[in-house]
């Protein structure tokens, strides 16, 4: 799999003119981050505008160029939402196989109100299979919520998408890392993050493996960052640390 740390800029026809310039090849999966069809723009600006249908022209080129690459593509957009005002926060995945996840935890913390411009989506877990994983879909600010992680594992996930624009700011680094690899830990599940870059965002897109080893991580700039991952390490880190099985409710 690779994950495309990339800017997303605020012109949509720039971010879908590379999207086939920017999808590695030889891989089974390229995730994209949140937003990649066209970034927030200024805290609070009004993204509905720039919302578009699931057959739209972004879906229908992420499609085009997972075929053309013989891939899955998983990338954010905006979709138009229950009003003209508030669109859904979406990942799009299209490829080998197809499905899309409107963003369910809404970024009302660290002094943003996504909630004043997004809708939230409906809280039903999204699992689609990828190469023979079960690979389950969050976004960005879902990461803090666990009982969403459980939940996909729960429905089988054995790997975890976080396509992310997780804002820049004191100890932010430390939290993507801190959390990405508890949910890793404590779901024995693969977890890739493919965040925005700096400055503004954090960077660090990463990929952990269910037992919370780093297989990869990116730095603060545009960068690709690439990991395979095996079925028997899945395996062994539920025989080693059967969690899962051990719970009692």
């Amino acid at each position: 799999m690779a994950l495309v740390q990339e800017a997303a800029d605020l012109d949509p026809v720039v971010n879908r003119d590379r999207l086939a310039a920017l999808t590695p090849t030889d891989t089974d999966l390229v995730v994209f981050p949140e937003a990649f069809a066209r970034d927030f723009g200024e805290a609070g600006s009004d993204v509905s505008p720039f919302a578009e249908p699931l057959d739209g022209p972004f879906a229908t080129e992420l499609a085009r160029v997972a075929a053309d690459r013989g891939t899955t593509l998983v990338a954010g957009m905006f979709e138009p939402g229950p009003s003209p005002d508030r669109p859904y926060n979406t990942l799009v995945v299209r490829g080998a196989a197809e499905a899309s996840y409107r963003k369910i935890h809404l970024y009302d913390s660290f002094g943003y109100r996504e909630s004043d411009r997004l809708a939230a989506g409906a809280t039903e877990p999204v699992v689609v299979d990828v190469g023979g994983f079960a690979v389950g879909l969050m976004t960005c600010y879902d990461l803090r919520f666990p009982e969403l992680a459980r939940a996909l594992v729960d429905r089988g996930a054995e790997v975890l998408l976080v396509p992310a624009a997780w804002v820049a700011g004191p100890r932010k680094v430390e939290h993507w890392r801190t959390l990405l690899r508890a949910r890793a830990i404590e779901n024995t599940v693969y977890v890739a993050a493919a965040g925005q870059p700096g400055p503004r965002y954090s960077g660090h897109s990463l990929v952990v493996d269910p037992l919370g080893d780093v297989l990869a991580e990116a730095g603060e700039g545009a960068e690709v960052v690439r990991a395979t991952l095996e079925r028997d390490v899945l395996a062994e880190a539920r025989r080693t640390n059967p969690s899962l099985a051990n719970r009692r409710l």
